[in-house]
């Protein structure tokens, strides 16, 4: 059964049961919000998580291959065990970026928490990864990206 819901970032936006990732946790900070769907732009790496009771929350995911190629996150037992699978093939993983709006090339992403999605039971949880090494907040782009796109933006401000 296709449902729809207002989103203030994209509108209506309809959905199917099976479109719906449950957070039986929530999310940190979102714990009473706990049923979201994809949306966002087919062809753009950057998809919204968005919330289907509150129409204003949404937060921006991406694939961790996208920022780190060889992102290989240690998983604790517990979280798998929670959403229902330790079979690397129904998991799948998200990684939060944030996006700043006045200066979109200083994006970093939440490597060190990831969320992990059962695709088969469509639960998800945000879960802290075992490898320290992963910070909290990746710059997305190097240097060499950041300093085109920031020159780009100022040569479009003054046209």
């Amino acid at each position: 059964m296709v449902q729809s819901m207002a989103s203030s970032r994209f509108g209506e936006i309809s959905y199917s049961e099976e479109d719906v990732l449950f957070f039986p946790r929530g999310l940190p900070a979102f714990e009473k919000n706990r049923n979201w769907v994809l949306a966002g732009e087919e062809d753009n790496a950057i998809k919204w998580l968005q919330n289907i009771e509150d129409g204003e929350l949404a937060l921006p995911v991406t694939t961790p291959d996208a920022v780190m190629p060889d992102y290989n996150a240690k998983i604790p037992e517990d979280e798998l065990d929670l959403v229902g699978s330790r079979d690397p093939g129904d998991l799948a993983l998200l990684i939060v970026v944030s996006i700043p709006e006045s200066a979109p090339w200083n994006m970093t992403a939440n490597l060190r928490a990831p969320i992990l999605v059962n695709l088969k039971s469509r639960k998800a949880v945000q879960v802290i990864v075992l490898n320290e090494e992963y910070p909290i907040r990746h710059a997305v782009f190097p240097e060499n990206v950041k300093e085109a796109m920031k020159i780009a933006a100022l040569a479009e401000e003054e046209a």
